[in-house]
């Protein structure tokens, strides 16, 4: 578990290095202009759609650890031909390689969690997976950013090289990872492959988590780099530097409040949890409206537009130890990374939707903007409480194992063991 939490920081770390300074480089530093750095952040989000419901197939039949290397190498080539690249089709070939690699990482770590862990300790694994993420890509970003100059594209050539060299040592980190054994589907044909996707769909409390996870993901993170930073441009007058104030403000309520909100969540039903986690975000997107309609002074609509960053990062805080662990918790003996690659199959889609429904409102129609994302907030709780009437007991709240378990004298019951 260890190696695995070490490989999510290096991971992050590595993207956190280049990602948000991606659209300057093709843009400006290749001189590839604006439509083609676009393309370039499509074909991320792209290349993920299209391998994600192949890899949940193949992290169930081969294991997770061998599709996760392979993912790792096709991203350092992604990463290292990017960083060398100079015409539009190199760049987008690229980046293809580089957001499939790294769309594939996620489910495959996220199932290598699972087999070490129980569903006891899973909360805090996942949470401790988040808060390395973060950490990550905040120290990434930070050095990265001291390391560029848009006068010289070597620059930007080392900083592709260093994020090519954290997936090849994650590489050599992992390739002598030795994990639990875990069920595996052998031998499946195609027709079991289509089997296993209907039986998902038959899984009424996974698809409503889906269905929850997309609006969690399209009402949050596919808003933060596109309409609610041009809302708070446009509407809230907010400068640029005080739009990195609020991104870090964001990171940093993450890691503050990590361990700090896990306690309480631990002992909590994860539907009610969720619940919570809607009517923060609520209270966030009130915040912004506030800054960007309130007519306040310009003090007061930063601090407030700040404030709404931190919020969402009190939430997501929240749900990393949440989530997640119900994806796995909900997926039958042996298929958790075909779960895992659903699940992030729908955060794909959340994230391609988002910006470009949100991107447009939140430069434009700023009232309407607001009330529609508060209203998607208040939407995530009715989802939530609607899920848990899916869930069993212990699905729900996975100390009450613990609980049973001490009271029957230490012996664990049939009905829970599963």
């Amino acid at each position: 578990m260890r190696r695995i939490h070490v490989g999510n920081a290096l991971s992050a770390f590595g993207l956190g290095f280049t990602v948000p300074y991606l659209y300057v480089y093709v843009a400006q530093v290749r001189g590839l202009g604006a439509m083609t750095a676009g393309l370039v952040l499509a074909v991320f989000a792209v290349a993920a759609l299209i391998v994600l419901p192949f890899a949940g197939r193949a992290i169930v039949g081969r294991g997770p650890l061998p599709v996760l290397l392979t993912a790792l190498v096709t991203a350092a080539v992604g990463s290292l031909s990017l960083g060398l690249a100079g015409h539009a089709s190199t760049v987008l070939l690229s980046a293809a390689a580089l957001g499939a690699g790294q769309a594939v990482m996620q489910p495959a770590l996220a199932t290598m969690i699972v087999d070490c862990s129980t569903s006891e300790t899973r909360s805090r694994a996942f949470a401790t997976q988040f808060f390395l993420q973060n950490l990550g890509l905040g120290v990434g970003g930070l050095i990265g950013g001291h390391l560029v100059d848009t006068s010289s594209a070597a620059s930007f050539t080392v900083l592709f090289a260093i994020e090519a060299a954290m997936f090849l040592l994650l590489v050599v980190v992992m390739a002598t990872l030795r994990l639990p054994h875990a069920p595996r589907m052998e031998a499946a044909p195609a027709r079991s492959a289509k089997g296993s996707w209907k039986q998902l769909l038959g899984n009424r409390a996974m698809v409503q988590l889906c269905v929850l996870g997309f609006v969690l993901f399209f009402a949050c993170y596919g808003q933060f780099e596109s309409g609610l930073s041009a809302y708070g441009v446009e509407a809230a007058g907010i400068s640029t530097s005080a739009l990195g104030t609020a991104l870090a403000a964001n990171t940093a309520m993450i890691v503050v409040a990590q361990f700090a909100v896990l306690r309480f969540v631990e002992r909590r039903r994860r539907s009610r949890v969720i619940a919570l986690v809607g009517l923060i975000w609520a209270v966030a997107w009130v915040t912004a409206g506030y800054a960007g309609l309130g007519h306040g002074s310009p003090e007061m609509a930063t601090a407030a537009f700040v404030s709404t960053y931190a919020l969402f990062g009190l939430g997501e805080a929240m749900l990393s130890p949440t989530v997640a662990p119900l994806v796995a918790d909900l997926a039958p003996e042996g298929m958790a990374g075909q779960y895992n690659s659903a699940f992030a199959l729908v955060k794909q889609l959340a994230l391609a939707v988002g910006p470009a429904v949100g991107g447009p409102m939140g430069a434009s129609l700023h009232t309407p903007y607001i009330v529609t994302f508060l209203l998607f907030s208040l939407g995530i709780t009715y989802l939530a409480v609607r899920l848990g009437r899916q869930l069993t007991p212990v699905q729900n709240q996975p100390s009450l194992s613990r609980s049973r378990v001490v009271a029957q004298g230490g012996k664990r019951p049939e009905s829970i063991s599963a």
